[in-house]
Order: structure tokens, then C-alpha cells, then sequence
């Protein structure tokens, strides 16, 4: 089947559409750098000709509220509006594990306006809530850094591998549509300080990271298991020491 990869250039597209061109699917990854913007819709029609699935794995340029809210509100607007007028049969995006939970943050509510949209377009679709990769967690430093102080809740967190959610979302976006949302997560639960402390140490980075029950999360606060999957998630395999000893 021809599947379309919105964000297909990037981290999870990239992985996504080399397995399932090994698979024997005609993956198309599709981005402004091969000439689809979702935004304004240029290339959309052409890159869709012949799709059954869509799958949108892109993310937002910018993390500022007004710009990330414009970025997912237009750009899945746009794509079920494509998607729809080509015939597509299934709408396939990759989200966030506690989305619902953390709408104090601006990209969150995105996200969310998002998930709304394709809930309520009309087409079969499957949302693949993912909790933070591996990748991701420098970025989590980022956010939390002040001087040289990385300032964290102490609550728990499952990260996984970005390889596991391309196969997640793989899986999903070849089978039938769930008309709901299926959940990926890593095989370990860590303290998100500490999962910190982790990973700065085996980078010899200096920033000392500070325990604050109340340090904010992208701008939300966090409960304990916010960040957590639910029962039925999917357990992935790869372990993050085992990824972090690779990183070095």
C-alpha cells in the first residue's frame, strides 16, 4: 500500500519509512524539504495521489504557544482535508503519553486540539501516544536548565527509544484503523530526576540537577504518574543504559 509520511525526513519519519519500504509498502516521506508544507497545503494533493494511509509524524518549528497552536490547528486541517479528497482510508498521528493531562503547557494544548480534530473529522484513524524518547531528554534538560541548575520533579517517567515508536507507529499505520489510541512505552520506569542525573553524568555535563516537587514540566506541573502509560500500553524493549552506552 502506499503510505504517505508526513515528517518523513525527520527522527521517527526517517526510521518509519525505511521499514516499511523494507516491508514492500511504498513509503513517501513528505516535508518542506521535499516540497510539501502542510501549512499552506502546497504539495499536499500531489504527494497524497494514490495513498491509503496518512501518517503525520511532523512537529511544530517552533515550541511558542501562539505559533505551535497555528502549527498543529492548520497543518492537521489541511492534511484531513488532503487526505479525505484522495481517498485515503486511515489518518494515522503520532502524539504525546499524558497529552490530556498537561494543558497547562501551551504545546500540550496543541497537541490536544490536534488529537480533537482527527477524533472528529469523520476519517477512520489511530493516534499513537509515545512517551518521551530517548532522544528527547536532553531536550527535557534544556527546558529545565537555569545557569548551570537543571531543576526537576521528582516524578516517574518510561522513556523509549525512538526505534520502538517507529515500529509502533508502523505497525499501526499498516493495520486496521483503531478509531482510538494505542499506547508505546519503554521497559523501564525511572524518576525523572534521576533519569536526568543519568544521563548528564554519562555525558560529563556539569549542570547539577536540583529535585523541586514543583518544578514546572514545558510549563505544566506534574502529578506523579502523569507522564505514565496506561495498562495496555506496549512494552518496548530497549533499555536506556544500553542506548546511552551506544550515545558514547
Amino acid at each position: 500500500m502506499k503510505v504517505v509520511v508526513i515528517g518523513g525526513t525527520g527522527l521517527i519519519g526517517s526510521k518509519l519509512v525505511a521499514r516499511l519500504g523494507e516491508q514492500g509498502h511504498e513509503a513517501v516521506p513528505a516535508s518542506p524539504g521535499t516540497g510539501v508544507d502542510t501549512l499552506t497545503g502546497k504539495g499536499l494533493a500531489e504527494v497524497l495521489e494514490g495513498a491509503s494511509v496518512v501518517v503525520d509524524v511532523s512537529n511544530s518549528p517552533s515550541f511558542e504557544d501562539d505559533a505551535v497552536m497555528e502549527f498543529f490547528r492548520t497543518s492537521t486541517a489541511n492534511l484531513l482535508r488532503a487526505g479525505a479528497e484522495a481517498g485515503a482510508t486511515h489518518h494515522v498521528a503520532l502524539s504525546v503519553v499524558g497529552t490530556d493531562r498537561l494543558q497547562e503547557s501551551g504545546y500540550f494544548r496543541a497537541k490536544q486540539v490536534q488529537e480533537e480534530l482527527i477524533k472528529d473529522s469523520g476519517m477512520p484513524y489511530s493516534i499513537v501516544h509515545a512517551t518521551q524518547f530517548f532522544e528527547f531528554v536532553q531536550g527535557i534538560a534544556a527546558s529545565a536548565t537555569d545557569g548551570g541548575t537543571v531543576r526537576l520533579a521528582p516524578v516517574m517517567i518510561r522513556p523509549v527509544h525512538s526505534d520502538d515508536v517507529a515500529a509502533a507507529v508502523g505497525r499501526t499505520a499498516v493495520g486496521a484503523p483503531v478509531d482510538g489510541v494505542v499506547e508505546v512505552a519503554g521497559p523501564e520506569v525511572f524518576r525523572l530526576d534521576e533519569l536526568l542525573r543519568e544521563d548528564l553524568a554519562a555525558r560529563n555535563d556539569p549542570r547539577e540537577v536540583v529535585t523541586d516537587a514543583r518544578a514546572p514540566y514545558f510549563g505544566a506541573r506534574l502529578q506523579e504518574s502523569t507522564l505514565l502509560p496506561g495498562p495496555d500500553a506496549h512494552i518496548a524493549g530497549n533499555r536506556f543504559a544500553d542506548w546511552l552506552a551506544r550515545q558514547r
